[in-house]
C-alpha cells in the first residue's frame, strides 16, 4: 500500500475501522490517542496545535463520505468541539448507533488524594454515558497535579470499577497519603490550569499518558461545573511580606529554632539562610514556605541554593542547621504526622555530605553566581558599584583571555 500523502490520510488510515468499534468510549479513546500524536510533536501550545488539526481536517475531509470517515469526524468533533467546523459536523446516515452518545456523560463522582506534604495531587473523576450500552462503561479520569513543577504531570482515562475503592484503601493504609471528595468545580480548575502549562512545555514527561489521554480528559473537564468562586483554589497564594514577617519571628521563637541552637536573631548568617528559604519557596509553582518535604529539601539543598545564592563558610555551616529546623518547624505548624517529620529529617540529614562537596567544588554554581563569588573572594563588595568597576579595569586583560 501506498504511503498515505497528508496527515489527514494518515489518519484516515488509522481510524479505518472506528466504524466497527463497539461503543463510544472505545472511539473517543481511539481518537484521543490519534490527536495525541499531533499534541506530542508541537513544539509549544500543544493544545492549540491540536484545536487547528482537528479544524483543517475537517475542512479537507468534509468530502468523505465512507462509513469510517464520517465517523472519525464525529469523533473529533465531540472530543474538540472548539475547533472551526466542529459544529458543523452532522451524523452520517451509516454512522454506528453509537454515534449519538459521543461525549453524553454525567459526573458520577469526584476524589482527591496526595502525599500529606503536598508535593501531588491526584484527581479521580468517574463518569457514565446516558446509554450505557451504546456509550459504553463507566469510566475514571485521574490527573496527577505536580506542585512542586506546576504541571500536570499525568493523566489516564480507564474502567472505573473498583477503582476509588482501591485508592481510598491504599490511602487508609498509609499515613503519609490522604484522600477526600472534591468539590466538581475545584477539580476542573486545578487539573485545567496546570494542564495548560503541560500544554506549553518543549518536552512532556517522560513515561506519561498526556499525549494519548489528552484530548478525552479535556473534553470531560469540559462536563465538569465552572469552579465556584467561594471554594479556595487548591494552591495558596504567595504570602505578603506582612505575613512572611510574621511567621519568620514565630519561627525564630520556637522550640525547634530553640533546639537547634537557633534563637539568636540578630545572626547574620541565620538571618541570610532564612532568607534562602523564602526566597525558595517563592520560586515555586505553590509558593508556601510551610510546604517543606524530602523533595522540597533536596531540591532546595543540592540544587536551588547552589545556583542562586553565594555562600561564605559561615552560611554553609548554618544553612543545614536551618533547614532542618525550619522543616521541622513546617511540619508541626502543617500538624503532619510524626512519621512525616521524621523522614524529612532523615533525608536532609542524609543530603548533608553532598550539600557540602556541592558548597566546596561550587559545580552547581550559573555563570552569575560564580562572578559573585569570585569578587567576594578577591574582597570586593558586590554591592559597590564603583569597587566592581575599579576590579574590572585592573582584570581587564584577564578577563580577555578568559
Amino acid at each position: 500500500m501506498a504511503a498515505p500523502e497528508t496527515p489527514y490520510e494518515a489518519v484516515l488510515h488509522a481510524a479505518r475501522d472506528v466504524d466497527k468499534l463497539d461503543c463510544a468510549l472505545d472511539a473517543e479513546m481511539l481518537g484521543a490517542a490519534l490527536l495525541g500524536s499531533v499534541y506530542a510533536v508541537a513544539d509549544q501550545d500543544r493544545a492549540t496545535a491540536v484545536r487547528e488539526f482537528v479544524g483543517r481536517f475537517l475542512s479537507a475531509t468534509d468530502r468523505r463520505h465512507t462509513p469510517a470517515a464520517s465517523t472519525i469526524r464525529e469523533v473529533f468533533a465531540a472530543l474538540v468541539p472548539e475547533a472551526p467546523g466542529a459544529g458543523d459536523v452532522r451524523h452520517g446516515d451509516q454512522d454506528p448507533g453509537w454515534v449519538s452518545q459521543l461525549g453524553r456523560v454525567r459526573l458520577t463522582g469526584s476524589w482527591a488524594y496526595g502525599d500529606v506534604y503536598g508535593d501531588q495531587t491526584s484527581y479521580l473523576a468517574t463518569f457514565a454515558y446516558d446509554d450505557a450500552e451504546a456509550g459504553g462503561p463507566e469510566h475514571a479520569v485521574v490527573a496527577l497535579v505536580d506542585h512542586n513543577i506546576g504541571i500536570t504531570k499525568d493523566v489516564f482515562v480507564g474502567p472505573a470499577q473498583g477503582v476509588v475503592e482501591r485508592v481510598r484503601e491504599m490511602c487508609a493504609d498509609d499515613e503519609l497519603t490522604w484522600f477526600r471528595d472534591e468539590d466538581p468545580g475545584r477539580l476542573r480548575e486545578a487539573v485545567s490550569r496546570h494542564l495548560e502549562v503541560t500544554d506549553d512545555l518543549t518536552e512532556l514527561p517522560a513515561e506519561s499518558s498526556v499525549a494519548t489521554d489528552r484530548a478525552l480528559v479535556g473534553a470531560r473537564l469540559a462536563v465538569l461545573p465552572a469552579p465556584d468562586p467561594l471554594v479556595p483554589v487548591a494552591d495558596q497564594a504567595e504570602p505578603t511580606a506582612a505575613e512572611l514577617d510574621t511567621l519568620l519571628r514565630d519561627f525564630l521563637a520556637s522550640p525547634e529554632a530553640r533546639d537547634a541552637g537557633l534563637d539568636t536573631p540578630d545572626d547574620a548568617s541565620l538571618r541570610f539562610c532564612l532568607s534562602l528559604v523564602v526566597d525558595h519557596a517563592a520560586s515555586l509553582p505553590d509558593p508556601d514556605p510551610l510546604r517543606f518535604s524530602p523533595a522540597v529539601a533536596e531540591f532546595f539543598l543540592l540544587d536551588w541554593v547552589h545556583r542562586r545564592a553565594v555562600l561564605d563558610m559561615d552560611d554553609a555551616a548554618m544553612l543545614p542547621r536551618v533547614t532542618r529546623a525550619w522543616a521541622a518547624y513546617a511540619a508541626r505548624r502543617r500538624d503532619l504526622p510524626p512519621a512525616a517529620a521524621a523522614m524529612t529529617d532523615r533525608t536532609i540529614e542524609a543530603m548533608i555530605p553532598r550539600f557540602v562537596e556541592l558548597y566546596t567544588s561550587g559545580e552547581k554554581r550559573s555563570p552569575a553566581t560564580a562572578a559573585v563569588a569570585q569578587l567576594i573572594a578577591e574582597g570586593v563588595d558586590p554591592n559597590d558599584t564603583d569597587a566592581i568597576n575599579a576590579w574590572l579595569d585592573a582584570n581587564r586583560d584577564r578577563l580577555n583571555d578568559d
